[in-house]
């Protein structure tokens, strides 16, 4: 992974971020960096004794706590209230030698409303989110690493929109302590890299129990992991444009020798979606109990929506959606295992980046695997007409992260790659 120096590091930064609106304004950010990185130094002095992510800068959502930075969530109420110990995750990239680029901008509390971020590949269009900083940072070519989190579809989709990779590991692989919550069943840290390449060191540092894959990369040697193509109502949400380059991205997998199936998908999809909602209301309601009664006239109208919506679902009715969550977990693994399924292959999102900056576009396609806690990773998959990037979307079975990773390599080499700025 690229290791840059603090100067080029701010440079990049300034030198686009003035349209695109992908950080949060740090004044101090080169007195920041150049401490941190003579630190480092100092710790490190023997190049050959350096940690796998020395002088590697990385961009942190803005609701993930960093000592020395502010915690505004994207939000109006005040930082201090805010506050609380640095996440462990970036005690993990601190220790590993990364260096923190600065904070990148986050829908408000990581829900719907969005921040002033805007798409590097057309700036009338939006980045996605809630992760749209990291995103956009890491396609613009500011940082090489950036972090999110997903409680739907917040890493992949915004990788998807913007042209990168992004992964979202099984739920909980990564701590989330000292990251402000939306909904604890369904938030997910996550990461977006140019490439697969570059996630691997950074998934190494941030998971806990990683165990890289050995040469050969299946369970047999050298064997193509069996994807699934999902059939029913799930696939009806993907717009004309995005259903047709699917299709031919599924065909010249299976040219490239990767068996391709079409399985089944649960035909009660709309049930599960609103068993999703009553599950996310009411735990951002939970989350924001203390702060939202005393803080709740800064809220943005979305944000407050949610909170509210959530105030009142009652305690049995979240029960029974939990229950229902299980259940639809257990049902998809049973057809993993029953139809061999390694990959299930998906639209990354329903379309390209839709215009204009009011929304951050539509998170259904990574809803049933958010739900499930699998980890999926987003790869850049051609264009659409309007020039804007296309994704594809990789889910394996909880736990098999490294395998998805070292898979993903491979289907992205098909598929041909990051899509840049034009």
């Amino acid at each position: 992974m690229e290791t840059v120096p603090p100067r080029e590091i701010c440079d990049r930064i300034e030198a686009a971020d003035g349209r695109l609106h992908a950080f949060v304004d740090e004044p101090g950010r080169r007195i920041r960096l150049r401490d941190e990185a003579r630190e480092a130094a100092e710790r490190w002095p023997d190049p050959a004794d350096r940690p796998p992510l020395y002088g590697v800068p990385v961009g942190v959502k803005d609701n993930v706590r960093v000592d020395g930075l502010p915690t505004r969530a994207g939000s109006a109420v005040p930082a201090e209230v805010l506050a609380g110990p640095q996440a462990s995750l970036v005690d993990r990239l601190r220790a590993a030698g990364a260096l923190v680029a600065g904070k990148t901008v986050t829908a408000e509390f990581a829900v719907t409303a969005p921040g002033p971020t805007r798409n590097p590949h057309h700036p009338e269009h939006t980045p996605g989110g809630s992760s749209s900083g990291s995103a956009a940072a890491v396609a613009a070519g500011m940082v090489p690493l950036a972090l999110g989190t997903q409680t739907i579809g917040s890493v992949i989709r915004p990788a998807a929109y913007c042209g990168v990779v992004g992964f979202k590991p099984t739920h909980g692989h990564i701590p989330a302590d000292g990251v402000i919550p939306n909904a604890p069943t369904f938030d997910t840290v996550g990461l977006f890299a140019p490439d697969t390449a570059g996630l691997s060191a950074a998934a190494g540092v941030l998971c806990d129990g990683w165990r890289p894959v050995p040469d050969g990369g299946g369970p047999a040697e050298g064997r193509r992991p069996a994807l699934a193509v999902p059939t029913g109502p799930y696939l009806d949400r993907v717009d004309a444009e995005a259903a047709q380059a699917f299709e031919e991205q599924a065909r010249r997998l299976a040219d490239a020798g990767f068996p391709v199936r079409r399985v089944p998908f649960p035909a009660d999809f709309d049930d599960l979606v609103a068993r999703q909602r009553v599950i996310n209301r009411y735990e951002v309601a939970r989350a924001h109990a203390e702060w939202f009664p005393l803080h709740g006239a800064l809220y943005r109208e979305q944000t407050a929506t949610a909170i509210r919506q959530g105030q009142r679902i009652g305690r049995e009715e979240y029960a029974s959606a939990l229950r229902d969550r299980d259940r639809y977990r257990d049902r998809l693994l049973a057809a993993m295992d029953e139809e061999a399924i390694d990959l299930w292959i998906t639209p990354a999102a329903t379309g390209p980046a839709p215009h204009g900056l009011a929304s951050t576009g539509d998170s259904i396609m990574s809803l049933p695997w958010s739900v499930a806690g699998t980890p999926a990773l987003g790869l850049p998959a051609g264009r659409a007409a309007n020039s804007l990037p296309l994704g594809l979307q990789c889910v394996a079975r909880p736990g098999a992260d490294e395998r998805l990773l070292e898979w993903g390599h491979g289907i992205e080499l098909v598929l041909g790659g990051p899509s840049a700025p034009v």
